[in-house]
């Protein structure tokens, strides 16, 4: 086997190829990315952990078609550290060489023989702007558990109704909820899949923009989704589990509104909680006309910061995890936030708005659950 190439393409494909590549792989070979060449000029690079593949393919001046195994970890750490010049690899014998301008390296292989079967992707099921997947995936994500004790709130529920896709997560503490439309190969296409949030949010940012296809299958054996965009291709297998009904957690109506600035409101809290202590709150009062924030209950460290805000309702005064809070804000990409009370210690809805007084943003919602204030 014998191509060249050039260095930011190899690294390109790598970099998305390798993502698949497990840290502690139950089986050596999986600690490898097959690499495949053939007599048409298309390189294609493959990995598998027997729970998600990626694939990469480019265009390449191929000498002699082939097929090698090398250690995916090092093939990466190679791919980023060359010079911007073409590549050379070679395979000679049992060992791979790789010539880039005066470097050189030389790779072990693996048994080829022995790398299993990647799965294959399954039938279109639709297509969806990269940009608004992206966006949507990193919006969700941050509300996903990272306790693998609770293996099935680390996951995003997606659900499929013709147009309309939801995607879920929570990890207890905030719920968050994102709606958004795709183009759908049946229009009268239903069906609820549970995606790892990891690997969505991989996946998402890696393909970036552009149109994304996307393909699910459940209830035919394997439960499968899959992403391909620009020549990269990715499967995941679904999670098991029933996923808690948490959609039902969002209030109809809530009696108390407060609107704050969004970026007045994070900076706020960040400033307000360099003084709160590990796992203690910020807390907000809000009054008519404004909302003072405040952290830190020892004699070491207090703060406080006032900003103008608007109520409609009583007031009121809760305390949040300053983290939880901060995930929320960022999440919502709007002028403004409107913070929706039912009562002091029921969970918290924030939405997005264009301007004070204006049509929420209905296609994200976070929901936050306030911690106790001591009396």
């Amino acid at each position: 086997m014998r191509f060249t190439v050039e260095r930011d393409v190899l690294a390109d494909a790598v970099a998305w190829t390798s993502r698949a590549v497990p840290a502690r792989p139950p089986v050596p070979v999986l600690a490898g990315v097959r690499i495949t060449a053939t007599d048409e000029g298309t390189v294609r690079l493959a990995s598998f952990d027997y729970e998600v593949s990626a694939r990469g393919e480019f265009e390449a001046s191929v000498e002699e078609a082939g097929e090698v195994l090398v250690s995916g970890r090092l093939l990466k750490e190679i791919a980023n550290a060359l010079p911007h010049k073409p590549v050379d690899f070679t395979l000679e014998g049992t060992k791979v060489s790789v010539t880039c301008g005066a470097s050189r390296f030389t790779l072990g292989t693996m048994p080829v023989d022995q790398y299993p079967s990647l799965p294959e992707l399954p039938e279109q099921s639709g297509t969806i702007d990269g940009s608004l997947l992206q966006q949507a995936v990193a919006q969700v994500t941050s509300a996903a558990s990272r306790d693998e004790t609770l293996p099935i709130l680390t996951g995003v529920r997606v659900e499929i109704e013709g147009e309309h896709i939801s995607l879920l997560a929570t990890d207890r503490y905030r719920l968050a909820l994102r709606e958004l439309t795709w183009a759908p190969t049946k229009t009268d296409i239903s069906a609820v899949a549970l995606v790892r949030a990891k690997t969505l949010s991989d996946t998402a940012k890696a393909l970036g923009a552009g149109e994304v296809s996307v393909a699910l299958t459940t209830g035919e054996g394997v439960d499968l989704i899959g992403f391909e965009a620009g020549g990269l291709v990715t499967t995941s297998l679904l999670m098991d589990g029933d996923y808690p009904a948490v959609r039902r957690l969002f209030p109809e109506s809530s009696p108390i509104k407060a609107t704050v600035r969004t970026a007045d409101l994070i900076e706020a809290t960040r400033r307000v909680a360099l003084v709160a202590e590990r796992n203690s709150s910020v807390r907000l009062a809000f009054a008519e006309g404004e909302v003072t924030l405040d952290a830190g209950q020892t004699d070491d460290a207090q703060a406080s910061e006032a900003l103008t805000a608007s109520l409609d309702g009583e007031a009121i005064t809760v305390a949040f995890n300053p983290t939880f809070l901060l995930d929320g804000l960022n999440a919502l990409g709007t002028e403004f936030v409107q913070l929706g009370f039912t009562q002091e210690t029921k969970p918290v809805e924030f939405v997005g708005l264009s301007e004070p007084g204006g049509t929420p943003a209905g296609d994200f919602r976070y929901l936050l659950v306030p911690i106790r204030i001591a009396s």
